[in-house]
């Protein structure tokens, strides 16, 4: 398989991230952990029963952060896949909860429902024909029938989109299959979630400056380490760009790069996959360490914020 693995993002207040994640959008809580270069810092992960590549999104919630400007170099918009009689259910739940949804638009075809998260993230709903078909993963308030099946994808906001179109189809296999005004979309291969890339070539705009609300990378599916590591091979010797050495994510395993048009991207491995520390009916439920923090776990929790609710 191949596709987006995780995309990760940076939120403000925990409670909220995680109230609306959980409760308004009704992902599954699948890991509540650190963020390992900076312990003091939660690191929340959503998906679906068992935070299967491609339906996680993550979080660092960092409390006071500056809001993110949206611009060049940069995630524009992450998209989720739900059937697509679902849209009109979602479209309803919005306005219930309040949540900030822009009018109902058709992007290659496909309804699109715009919508912001509370730190002002962009997101949308794709109504997918065949999505009804997948497996959804219910909070017991979202119904299984209209609920997420993870990714569809994320649009890059890039000013030239050459470089970047290389590396997706060099490096990940992904391929040109349409255009749509300043919009190219690109596809993996198969039908797994996290398969479009669109890259919004937008010359002359404004760079983004991250901070709440903005994405902070993009993570691309490897199955193993060997294939991660064929894919660093092809960014040195295709690409000339020089990504870093692996690191030990617990439930995956990185290296990151930028690419040539500015966004972070990460190459993390399929395996281990997150019931690795705790089993898949208790996911989410205890804070989970790395071995290297766990000597350090009370000076840990004495510092991160109490989460209400998240057991």
């Amino acid at each position: 398989m191949s596709g987006i693995h995780h995309v990760t993002a940076v939120a403000g207040d925990s409670h909220k991230n995680y109230s609306f994640y959980t409760r308004d959008l009704g992902l599954r809580f699948v890991k509540k952990t650190v963020n390992f270069d900076d312990p003091a810092t939660y690191h929340f992960y959503y998906g679906d029963e068992t935070g299967r590549p491609g339906t996680i999104l993550t979080f660092f919630p960092w409390e006071g952060a500056p809001e993110g400007r949206r611009g060049v170099g940069e995630t524009h918009q992450t998209t989720f896949r739900v059937p697509q009689r679902s849209i009109g259910y979602w479209t309803q739940r919005f306005l219930e909860k309040g949540i900030k949804f822009e009018a109902l638009e058709k992007r290659f075809g496909e309804p699109v429902l715009a919508f912001s998260d509370p730190d002002g993230m962009a997101l949308a709903l794709v109504g997918v024909a065949g999505a009804a078909d997948e497996a959804g993963w219910s909070n017991g308030d979202v119904p299984e029938e209209h609920a997420i099946r993870g990714f569809q994808g994320v649009t890059l906001l890039i000013e030239d989109a050459t470089r970047t179109a290389k590396v997706l189809t060099d490096v990940f296999g992904f391929r040109e299959t349409a255009r749509e005004g300043s919009v190219i979309r690109f596809m993996a291969p198969g039908d797994a979630n996290g398969n479009v890339v669109d890259i919004y070539e937008a010359k002359g705009f404004l760079r983004g400056r991250q901070g709440r609300g903005s994405v902070h990378h993009i993570a691309f599916r490897a199955k193993d380490d060997a294939e991660q590591g064929s894919m660093a091979e092809k960014l040195v010797s295709n690409h000339g760009l020089h990504p870093t050495e692996q690191k030990d994510r617990n439930y995956f395993r990185s290296i990151y790069f930028r690419e040539p048009g500015g966004v972070l991207f990460e190459i993390a491995t399929d395996i281990p996959g997150f019931a690795v520390d705790e089993p898949v009916e208790t996911l989410g439920r205890d804070l989970k360490l790395p071995s290297f923090l766990e000597s350090h776990r009370k000076e840990i929790e004495g510092v991160l914020p109490e989460l209400q609710g998240a057991a």
